[in-house]
């Protein structure tokens, strides 16, 4: 019989835990039936911060009568040492990867604390930074004709389909530049592409959404409003299908797409072969 007692999760590490989380979510994710509790500590970056961590980890098993799961990249020995002293199921992320890669490569990996945020002097890092600036100075339509030169990709969709979180999640994560425009029941009446986006067709990617999950969102911003009706909605969400598929717009259905799963598809789409960050 398994033990279904809610279990807390732990991610630690002695940078900003990023990496923890992002495998331990994923690996997580394989069982969807269980309750967790997570607790993040970052910068875990020395012997006293671990002692202390131990002790949160000892204290959670003792609340929860079960022991917690650690996901780590710590890779300062004393730490990792003090770390365990604590009852816990440790998942050494680094531990697991680093050895076979020593050994491919031939040679032993720095173990340096930290060593992740070296990424921040690098191009890529300017690059993200640009990439967010430029994302949101370009939301929602407010860009010139000439700034959308400089885009990567220009997401269109109708209000609330996900363009502006998608847009900042490429540019965080992945450094490229998005712009977005919602599509209106103006453009619909007009019967064509907002402002000058016909001259960057190639560019454009469309998001659509299942029309009651739109008025379930809208109705959060702006309740009981035409807005947010249902029959509007479906009205909004079919346009917008007819524009797109009229003008040759690579569109997707975000309804029960992750984020992380939206972004993916977009970069496959328009070919841009970027690096995670």
């Amino acid at each position: 019989m398994s033990d279904t007692r809610p279990r807390t999760i732990f991610f630690v590490s002695d940078g900003t835990g990023i990496t923890a989380e992002t495998l331990g979510h994923s690996l997580l994710a394989q069982f969807p039936e269980r309750s967790f509790k997570q607790v993040r500590a970052p910068f875990v970056d020395n012997i006293d911060k671990a002692i202390e961590c131990a002790g949160q980890i000892r204290e959670a098993a003792a609340e929860d009568g079960a022991r917690p799961i650690v996901f780590s990249t710590l890779v300062n020995e004393d730490s990792i040492a003090a770390l365990h002293q604590a009852d816990a199921l440790f998942l050494d992320l680094f531990e697991r990867f680093i050895g076979p890669l020593e050994t491919e490569l031939g040679e032993r990996s720095t173990h340096a604390v930290g060593r992740f945020h070296g990424i921040a002097d690098s191009l890529n890092y300017k690059h993200r930074i640009e990439a967010i600036n430029f994302a949101m100075a370009h939301d929602d339509g407010i860009s010139s004709d000439g700034e959308l030169a400089e885009a990567d990709v220009i997401l269109v969709g109708v209000s609330r389909s996900g363009k502006t979180p998608t847009s900042l999640y490429l540019a965080m994560q992945f450094g490229v530049k998005a712009a977005n425009y919602p599509l209106i029941p103006e453009d619909f009446e007009r019967n064509k592409l907002p402002g000058e986006l016909h001259r960057y067709r190639n560019k454009l990617f469309g998001l659509t959404i299942a029309p009651e999950r739109l008025s379930q969102i809208r109705q959060e911003r702006r309740p009981n409003s035409r807005y947010a009706a249902l029959d509007n909605c479906r009205y909004e969400i079919e346009a917008a299908h007819k524009l797109m598929r009229r003008e040759n717009i690579r569109w997707l259905e975000s309804t029960t797409k992750s984020i992380e799963e939206i972004s993916a598809t977009i970069l496959q789409t328009i070919r841009l072969n970027r690096p995670g960050f």
